[in-house]
């Protein structure tokens, strides 16, 4: 089972990215986008509660009470422990949280930590331990992958922004030992026929051509009653998304979708997948572009554009390349008539270099550095950048792009590998995927479960 950490993203000056931490944990998201119920074959609003229209509320609640921790089936969760998680999310989006969007994402860390803390009693009692050494082991990778050091270097960055190894290796730990509970007690009873694989490759090769769309989704759920205070909610979530904020970060603490584990990705799907309200603004929209909130029958979506494709065609945007990146920096205090200057003169030296073997020369003689990437695809450029790259021959550079502080820089095309023309993923490889969909949705009940029968004390 494809599987990867639901850790947060933190700034990248410190690497510790989401996607470098993927080792073992939450199965990577389904083929297919959250479905809708037709709002007429949905239950009651109350769900069958027989609720009064309009409750008198006895007792006074007290605003200034904030409920930190919780012994969850007698186990302690501190404050310390909400702080430290807290500062990983706090960091992921720049350290620019609000005041009041921080009381929500405490709240949020406690139930995430309740779960957690769920997850590995039930994992325990099922006699599934994971050892301190398997935990130490994923923690010096990840130092490894993200901070190319030992892991005293992940243990200051996380001391500095106001976590703890302890913290990160306790998420670890949770990671670990649910994915091995779901292994044992749930994959061996998930089956996938061979008939209904067969099925989803020919709606595959049917659609050669189409449009794909990776889609990230950030889903809340409201009734007719409590629409204005969600749509309030996600209109604040938008704002901190535009603000730089993380989008998988967001979509882990508020999405009520299945998606929420995996940031959001609804991973590769077609708008038809899609209900209407969601693929007629997905149409218009381009990678990296945000959109919402979007009303639907039973709450909100905001929809972010990760990349779209075209079935089982090649896109060139998986062309392989090899760069040369020729850049100069400018001396602290540089005005920008002066930088303006010296980026134009840049520009018309390194216009008239020829090639890459010369690449190097011209370096030195313009007091210019080099760095080279003979493995980089076009998809993991900016996307600013792809279309000047594709239209590059061999030997060419981009126009100068930069910033005072950042300096000036231009890409030469050293080398192209053009995609061989997509064949879609074999039968073991979709089966896989089906597998791991009703995993995730199987996995979800599970949790609910274990919420269901926990006993739980607030501080």
């Amino acid at each position: 089972m494809n599987t990867r950490f639901r850790l947060f993203a933190v700034p990248a000056r410190a690497a510790l990215a989401l996607g470098a931490l993927a080792v073992a944990a939450a199965p990577v998201a389904g083929t297919f986008a959250q479905t809708l119920p037709d709002p007429a074959e949905l239950p009651s609003s109350d769900g069958g509660l027989n609720l009064p229209a309009n409750p008198v509320i006895f007792g006074k609640a007290d605003p200034h009470l904030r409920r930190a921790t919780a012994i969850v089936n007698g186990e302690i969760i501190t404050g310390t422990d909400v702080d430290q998680r807290l500062a990983l999310i706090v960091s992921a989006n720049g350290g620019k949280v609000p005041p009041e969007e921080m009381e929500r994402l405490r709240l949020q860390v406690l139930r995430n930590l309740i779960d957690e803390t769920l997850q590995i009693q039930e994992a325990k009692a099922a006699s599934i331990d994971i050892e301190e050494e398997e935990v130490n082991q994923t923690f010096e990778r990840v130092a490894q992958q993200n901070f190319g050091q030992n892991p005293a270097a992940l243990e200051k960055y996380l001391t500095s922004i106001g976590s703890s190894s302890g913290s990160l290796k306790r998420q670890i730990k949770g990671e670990l030992a649910w994915q091995r509970l779901l292994r044992r007690n749930v994959q061996p009873f998930i089956n996938v026929s061979d008939g209904e694989v067969r099925e989803m490759m020919d709606r595959l090769k049917a659609a050669k051509g189409t449009e794909e769309y990776r889609i990230g989704e950030i889903y809340l759920a409201a009734t007719q009653e409590t629409k204005p205070q969600v749509l309030a909610n996600a209109q604040k979530i938008m704002e901190q998304l535009k603000g730089g904020g993380s989008f998988v970060a967001y979509a882990r603490q508020y999405s009520q979708s299945s998606s929420a584990s995996v940031g959001g990705d609804l991973g590769w799907i077609r708008l038809a997948q899609l209900p209407p309200e969601l693929s007629t603004p997905a149409a218009q929209m381009a990678p990296g572009q945000l959109v919402g909130p979007i009303e639907l029958a039973s709450g909100y979506s905001l929809l972010y554009l990760i990349d779209k494709r075209q079935v089982l065609t090649a896109d060139p945007r998986d062309a392989v390349l090899s760069l040369k990146q020729i850049s100069i920096a400018f001396p602290k205090g540089t005005a920008e008539k002066e930088a303006a200057a010296k980026a134009s003169e840049f520009a018309k030296v390194v216009k008239d270099i020829k090639g890459c073997g010369a690449a190097d020369t011209a370096a030195v003689a313009l007091g210019a550095t080099v760095v080279a990437n003979d493995q980089i695809r076009v998809r993991d450029l900016p996307t600013a950048l792809q279309d000047t790259i594709l239209k590059l021959s061999v030997g060419e550079t981009t126009p100068p792009f930069g910033s005072i502080e950042d300096g000036v820089r231009v890409l030469m095309l050293c080398g192209r590998d053009d995609p061989k023309v997509e064949s879609g993923p074999n039968f073991e490889q979709l089966q896989s995927q089906m597998e791991d969909d009703r995993v995730n949705k199987r996995a979800q009940t599970y949790l609910r479960d274990l919420r269901r029968d926990a006993v739980i004390e607030y501080n």
